[in-house]
């Protein structure tokens, strides 16, 4: 059997990634403290709906820079893969806490257009501004990763809710400044919860598709058939397996039967070599797994599968 991978610039992408995660997490709770003091003050519910999204923020790039180191220690005898997998729980648990956010906003917020209260909307504006730049230079530096991390994208969805968040409240200040009228703010939390939920299922679905191992999004398994198929001397290609280890490293394994003339031309190595480029170059896979067989094996084969 052969592979091939390369994991040098996955760790480098982490590594960067938690110096952004570290930065974010500052403003985050810089400016969660700035908006519960707002919401005292003013008495907003919007303003206390984002900073109690805010706190779940902090909690959630905690967690996304916690996983990430789990993610990058040496796994143990039986940890074949390393701790990759810490950086999807990571992302999920980040999807499931947004779901409960939404579900508070919810609550609050129809309570609120039932019996609005009087908020100071001048004071809220400001605080909401503050958040709102705040939240756009986090989101600023999240998208600079091209790592392409479930988990950093979970940390960076609940920071582009924040910034969302923040303008609505921006938006409910002024129009309570206006036209004095108090349902803005809790129509603002409403909003926000309808714009929160289907980030937050997305999430949870790719993390829920990495876990259960489907084939990563965008790769057709009979394509991959095909294209190991077209290589010269293949005859066979079985026991097709595609899935995920963790963001950015989809990984493949394959039993590939060959003739003894490409076995005698190329040797097991040669012939490894060239189904590890095809894949690499077509499918952007750089871990995957090959047995070579030749065709004299298929009867063994044939016989594993009737047993």
């Amino acid at each position: 059997m052969g592979h091939g991978h390369d994991h040098g610039h996955h760790a480098a992408g982490r590594a960067a990634d938690r110096r952004r995660l570290r930065l974010v997490l500052v403003v985050t709770v810089v400016v969660m403290v700035l908006e519960v003091v707002g919401a005292v003050v003013t008495g907003s519910l919007a303003l206390l709906a984002d900073a109690g999204h805010m706190a779940t923020d902090a909690a959630a790039v905690v967690l996304a820079l916690g996983a990430s180191y789990v993610a990058s220690l040496r796994g143990g005898p039986r940890s074949t893969f390393g701790l990759h997998r810490a950086e999807i729980l990571a992302a999920m648990v980040n999807a499931l806490v947004l779901l409960v956010v939404c579900g508070y906003l919810a609550y609050a917020g129809i309570s609120r257009l039932a019996d609005p209260t009087h908020v100071d909307a001048g004071a809220m504006v400001g605080f909401a501004v503050v958040g709102l730049l705040a939240n756009a230079v986090s989101l600023a530096i999240l998208h600079r990763s091209d790592s392409g991390s479930l988990n950093l994208r979970g940390a960076a969805n609940e920071v582009l809710a924040d910034l969302i968040g923040s303008v609505l409240a921006v938006v409910a200040g002024l129009v309570i400044l206006v036209w004095d009228w108090h349902r803005a703010d809790p129509l603002a939390s409403l909003v926000i919860a309808v714009l929160i939920l289907p980030r937050s299922l997305v999430l949870l679905k790719e993390s829920a598709a990495v876990l259960l191992e489907i084939a990563p999004a965008g790769m057709d398994l009979e394509d991959v058939r095909r294209h190991l198929l077209e290589m010269p001397g293949v005859v066979d290609v079985h026991d097709l397996h595609a899935w995920t280890i963790t963001s950015g490293m989809p990984s493949l394994s394959a039993h590939v039967t060959v003739t003894p003339e490409a076995l005698a031309a190329h040797g097991v190595g040669g012939i490894l070599d060239r189904l590890a480029e095809c894949t690499s170059a077509h499918f952007d896979v750089r871990h995957s797994t090959f047995q070579v067989e030749p065709v004299t094996h298929q009867a063994h084969e044939d016989l594993g599968e009737l047993h």
